[in-house]
């Protein structure tokens, strides 16, 4: 697994503390809001929405705030607050690409603690255009499992549903689709119990650049500080980092 793809499973297993998740749940229901807006309440007609719930679900977010989120996104209770999506684009310490999705009620604050995470972080923020070229989305599906028949079974499981490509290292089984088929290859696994741990659309790059350790541990503490701020919810990159670095981040936070 590529050292980019790693750093994204690791964020996804990290403990959060009351006041991360506080500021987790703020994304999340941001996250669901939109999805509602954008294809109605129901999960079984919105696969956004599902993909927004089961994300939701994953990190602990009580099924009430879930449920009373959607209610007000429908217009039960709405507050009528309207974002923004932005994406916002830069480079990390030795020259790493990263990619940032955006929700605002107000892009020149945005744009302001975005530049100013860079700055300090070593970075720069980049103008439009500058690393998204190297990014594509494609829908992934995690599954974690340490037997290698089983993770056999459900590469050509995936294939068969028309998956694009499936990596499957240290125990994670990572599955690559298009964004369409993304719910057709998610259906399939369930329909043979494959114990999904997360099933989204990502951006992933095509091309990645390899860091050395200390480039890494910048990069790594820039992307924490920027996925920190409020309006920030998704960050990529295509940075690889070293195997040590990543232990060593994965064992501190």
């Amino acid at each position: 697994m590529s050292g980019h793809s790693k750093w994204s499973t690791i964020k996804r297993a990290k403990g959060a503390t009351d006041a991360k998740r506080g500021a987790l749940f703020t994304k999340l229901a941001r996250d669901l809001t939109l999805a509602v807006r954008d294809g109605g309440g129901d999960p079984e007609m919105n696969f956004r929405l599902r993909l927004a719930m089961d994300r939701a679900k994953s990190n602990n977010m009580p099924m009430e705030s879930i449920g009373r989120t959607i209610k007000k996104a429908s217009g039960e209770g709405s507050n009528g607050e309207q974002f923004e999506e932005i994406t916002y684009e830069g480079y990390g310490p030795g020259g790493g690409a990263i990619l940032l999705q955006a929700l605002t009620t107000n892009r020149n604050r945005t744009a302001s603690d975005i530049r100013s995470a860079f700055n300090k972080g070593g970075g720069n923020l980049g103008d439009a255009g500058c690393v998204a070229w190297n990014f594509e989305s494609k829908g992934i599906v995690i599954i974690e499992t340490d037997d290698a028949e089983r993770a056999d079974e459900l590469t050509l499981l995936a294939i068969e549903s028309d998956a694009e490509d499936v990596k499957y290292e240290e125990g994670v089984l990572e599955i690559y689709t298009a964004p369409e088929n993304l719910q057709k290859v998610q259906q399939a696994l369930e329909r043979h119990s494959a114990a999904i741990s997360s099933s989204d659309i990502s951006l992933v790059p095509k091309a990645t650049i390899a860091l050395d350790n200390k480039a890494s541990e910048q990069t790594l503490r820039l992307l924490d500080n920027l996925e920190e701020l409020a309006d920030v919810q998704k960050a990529y990159t295509n940075a690889d980092f070293p195997p040590e670095v990543l232990e060593q981040y994965q064992e501190s936070n």
